[in-house]
Formats: C-alpha cells, sequence, structure tokens
C-alpha cells in the first residue's frame, strides 16, 4: 500500500507556524508532493520537510512557487525544467542528479519559475509529477473594475494561463508517454487552479464567468482526461458527491460553511487509478488549518 498526498502550502514556512511538521509526521505518507513552497534552500524552517528525502525546485523568484516531491526512499532518477532541483537525502552517496528534460513549446517562459518537478520512485515502478499551474485572471472582455479586486490587466494573466495550459498538454502527452515505455505508471498531482466541473465547486452558479471555473478551462481539463490516457482519482472514488473541496477562502465563512473549491488533484493513469481505495482531504489538523488548501490524500493498493 502506497499512501500518496498533495498539498499547497502556500508557504512552507506559514504553514510549519500551523503544524504542517506534525502533520506530516503523523499522516505517514509514502510520497508528498508539495507545491508554493515559497522559500529558497537557505530560508527553509530546520527540519522542513521531517525525514523525507526532498526533491525541491524553488524557482528564481524568493518568496514565489516552489514545488517539492517528498519520498521515503532515494528516488532513481529526478527531473526539472530548468536543472536547478535541490535534492537531499540520508544517502548523499545515491542521490541522483537533477535531469533537465526537453520542453514543449510555449513553456520556456515558465522554465525557472518552480512550477513542475517529477521523479521516478525507486520502490515502485511509478513517476511522480508535481505541478503547480498558474492561477491566471479573466479575459479582457470580462474584467469589470468594480467587481474585481484585482486592476484590470487587459486580459495578461488569462493569456498567460491558458498559454502554458496549452504547452503543458503537448508535454504532458510526452512524458506520460515516456513513463510508459519504461513500465512506469504516472501520477499527475498538484494545485491545477481549476474546477474542473460543478461538483468541484461549491458556489458555481455565481462563478461562471471567474477565472478558475471559465469553460475553456474546465475544456481543456476535461481534455486531459479519458479511460486511457489519464483519470481523476478522487472524481472516481466520489463519483456522485459535491468535493470533496480542498480549497476555501480565509475571508468570511467559506471553510466553516464548507463553501469550496476543489483544486487540488491526483490524475492517474488507468492502472494506477484503479489501485486507489481510498481518499480524504484532511481539511485541519488538530483543530487548525495549515494553509488555505488542504491536503489531498490516497491510499494506493498496488500489487
Amino acid at each position: 500500500m502506497l499512501r500518496i498526498a498533495t498539498a499547497n502550502v502556500n508557504g512552507i514556512r506559514a504553514a510549519h507556524r500551523r503544524g504542517f511538521g506534525d502533520w506530516l509526521a503523523a499522516r505517514d505518507c509514502d510520497v508528498v508532493a508539495l507545491q508554493e513552497v515559497r522559500a529558497q534552500a537557505d530560508k527553509l524552517p530546520a527540519g522542513a520537510f521531517g525525514d523525507y528525502h526532498v526533491a525541491l525546485d524553488t524557482g528564481t523568484i524568493p518568496g514565489r512557487n516552489g514545488v517539492a516531491v517528498l519520498t521515503r526512499h532515494v528516488p532513481d532518477a529526478v527531473r526539472t525544467w530548468a536543472g536547478a532541483a535541490l535534492v537531499g537525502a540520508r544517502q548523499p552517496d545515491r542521490v541522483p542528479a537533477p535531469d533537465r528534460v526537453p520542453l514543449a513549446r510555449g513553456l520556456g517562459p515558465f522554465a525557472a519559475q518552480g512550477r513542475y518537478l517529477e521523479v521516478d520512485l525507486s520502490d515502485a515502478p511509478l513517476t511522480i509529477a508535481c505541478l503547480y499551474l498558474p492561477k491566471g485572471g479573466l479575459p479582457a472582455e470580462l474584467q469589470l473594475t468594480e467587481r474585481m479586486r484585482e486592476a484590470p490587466d487587459g486580459g495578461a494573466r488569462y493569456a498567460r494561463k491558458m498559454g502554458f495550459m496549452s504547452a503543458f498538454a503537448r508535454y504532458l502527452v510526452r512524458t506520460r508517454r515516456a513513463a510508459a515505455a519504461a513500465g512506469r505508471e504516472f501520477l499527475l498531482m498538484g494545485d491545477l487552479n481549476i474546477a474542473h466541473t460543478r461538483q468541484d465547486l461549491a458556489a458555481w452558479r455565481r462563478n461562471q464567468r471567474h477565472d478558475g471555473f471559465l469553460p475553456e478551462e474546465r475544456d481543456w481539463f476535461g481534455r486531459q482526461l479519458s479511460p486511457r490516457t489519464l483519470v481523476d482519482v478522487v472524481r472516481r472514488l466520489h463519483p456522485n458527491d459535491d468535493g470533496p473541496y480542498s480549497w476555501w477562502s480565509w475571508l468570511g465563512q467559506s471553510f466553516a460553511n464548507d463553501s469550496g473549491w476543489r483544486l487540488d488533484y491526483h490524475l492517474a493513469t488507468p492502472r494506477l487509478a484503479r489501485a486507489a481505495v481510498r481518499s480524504a482531504v484532511d481539511r485541519e489538523f488538530r483543530g487548525r488549518r495549515l494553509s488555505d488548501h488542504s491536503p489531498v490524500v490516497v491510499d494506493y493498493d498496488l500489487p
């Protein structure tokens, strides 16, 4: 049995102050994918990742983005888009050097932003990919000043997100096929900043013209899934449920009322998806929220 989690920590230092280290020790996961680490290597809190081996790509902008994959065992391989990952382990003589992979057209501007990392596990035939997809914004025609918290940008953030998604779709096909050719299952986890269906957003009616739930974003998400390519694991386990949501605003009563968004996903190759036996969203740990996102944990009963 493999217990695998994904969590957007919204700053590893802030998450530690809320109890992330205790959650990590208590949850006993075999693999944890983290997004928005938001700390350069020399700014990480002591024992930031517990007793795990860590592959970490902080990106080049301090205080922004940053992804990590924590594993019990030193992985067979680590791949990044910029070749700038920090890899640490209890067995330093076995640490693999990160490989820089060829990028799909359009991903170059994002390569050094700390948005993507993948590892090949050494204790299971599985490739783990961790993604923090850009948040984006609204197209220019939907940017009404009186309804926006941020200044209108003429659709620049929207175009950036759509460009990333188009390029990443090409990369995703390539890396998934590479895993299959190597005899490995493939699992993409992370904060995708899209609620795919009405079941994935509590207030879907009033958010149909909101970034993260735009028709074109949802259509892109749907095109990444199929019974032969990638399966939404948590939705497979909870086909008729609203949610389970994984993000709630800090404002108002969103969390108390469970008025959230499902933004954090496990997308697995079909055989791996069928091996998933249970999932949970850890809304709180010892009465505290670790982040505005909550960890999504899945148990896989691999043969």
